[in-house]
């Protein structure tokens, strides 16, 4: 029987230095293999975890719980939902594909349920928000469940574009309210591990931001110009340069949920989502795609809005009225291995996993390509604003 491995950073934390006559994490355990058991807790659990003892909603609340979740390769990836419904409100939800469970959250502060914002992952469990006209910025913890301050950007900005590369985030352009519109060159960038905003290069043109996609370390920007015609550029953080781009990429990248996983970049390319096309670079083309051929309907409540990578292999495709279908990118099908045709190749990626199940069942199981997974009923009429992962 293997010993537990103590973590080399136990002995700095203070959740499990026990003071005299403090009770013991668990009763009759040292508290090293009782911080060993709690980590394996489902992610689910953790909330009553929360609430057992102050001892334990201290562990929960340092990073070294989840450090070690981490690297026990038991970290749970959930999908975080900011959606409006129709009657304008703001809500927060997160869903657990393990348990097929939606869990709501903190509510949003209320400065940002009032007007357009941004978001992106940091760290891989905090959701920032920049919300438009305003240099304040907050983040959400999915360690700490809670809503937090962060350093304010150096400029206000309004339609705005930003993305996250290298875990830094990047905001540029948009426009100035300040006397008067003017629209907006600067960029700059956000280090979490500095936790400072400094200027970066400025725009190669100035543009109001429609779309943009990170692609092989590069940020790709589709915008308008001043003089109204769609412009791209291109941002290599390397160089710390701007650069006008025109290719077969950006020429039929269309404004459509994007997503570039596993070095491959993928547009929706029908109203559901149930049919995705795929950047050739060799060609310098959209001449591969995926068809599911069973499409849902071109409803507004059944538009995909966002693509989002889960456990770095599943790609989701998240709809209007929360419904989710999975297609599995890791295996590549017999006729893409083998090079199969030319222009307009259907790549058929056999390999499809469905997660299914009521009250907490979990099956997985390869089935026919692509599947509804799952719907929240009784939200056809909301609207997703924001979807993310995050990790913990």
């Amino acid at each position: 029987m293997k010993r537990s491995v103590r973590h080399p950073s136990w002995h700095k934390s203070s959740c499990h230095i026990r003071s005299r006559g403090q009770s013991p994490l668990l009763p009759g355990l040292p508290d090293d293999l009782a911080i060993v058991c709690l980590v394996r807790v489902p992610r689910i659990e953790h909330r009553k975890l929360r609430i057992v003892c102050k001892r334990w909603n201290q562990l929960l609340a340092e990073d070294l719980f989840y450090s070690l979740r981490k690297s026990l390769g038991i970290a749970e990836e959930w999908i975080y939902v900011i959606k409006r419904d129709r009657n304008r409100k703001i809500s927060f939800h997160a869903f657990d594909p393990v348990y097929q469970l939606w869990q709501p959250l903190p509510p949003i502060p209320m400065e940002y349920s009032k007007a357009p914002f941004e978001c992106a992952v940091l760290n891989g469990c905090h959701l920032y928000l920049l919300g438009e006209s305003m240099r304040r910025v907050i983040f959400y913890s999915a360690r700490t469940n809670k809503w937090h301050q962060a350093p304010s950007m150096l400029q206000k900005r309004l339609l705005s574009a930003s993305c996250v590369i290298n875990n830094c985030l990047y905001v540029a352009g948009g426009a100035s309210t300040e006397d008067g519109i003017r629209f907006l060159r600067s960029a700059e960038v956000y280090d979490p591990n500095k936790n400072r905003w400094s200027f970066i290069a400025e725009m190669e043109i100035t543009v109001v931001s429609l779309m943009g996609v990170v692609y092989n370390g590069k940020w790709f920007l589709k915008g308008i110009g001043l003089d109204g015609e769609v412009l791209d550029q291109v941002y290599d953080p390397e160089t710390d340069n701007w650069f006008e781009v025109d290719n077969g990429m950006v020429a039929g990248w269309t404004s459509k949920p994007s997503i570039s996983m596993n070095g491959n970049l993928y547009n929706v390319d029908c109203k559901d989502g149930c049919k995705l096309r795929i950047y050739d670079m060799a060609t310098d083309s959209w001449s591969k795609h995926i068809d599911s051929k069973l499409h849902l309907g071109n409803s507004r409540d059944l538009r995909a809005v966002a693509l989002v990578q889960l456990n770095g292999k599943l790609l989701c495709i998240i709809r209007n009225n929360m419904s989710i279908s999975v297609l599995d990118v890791s295996t590549k099908s017999d006729e893409e291995r083998g090079g199969g045709g030319g222009g307009g190749e259907v790549v058929a990626y056999h390999l499809w996993e469905t997660v299914e199940g009521k009250k907490g069942q979990f099956n997985t199981f390869i089935k026919t390509i692509w599947s509804r997974l799952f719907s929240w009923r009784n939200h056809g009429k909301s609207e997703i604003l924001h979807c993310q992962i995050l990790e913990a």
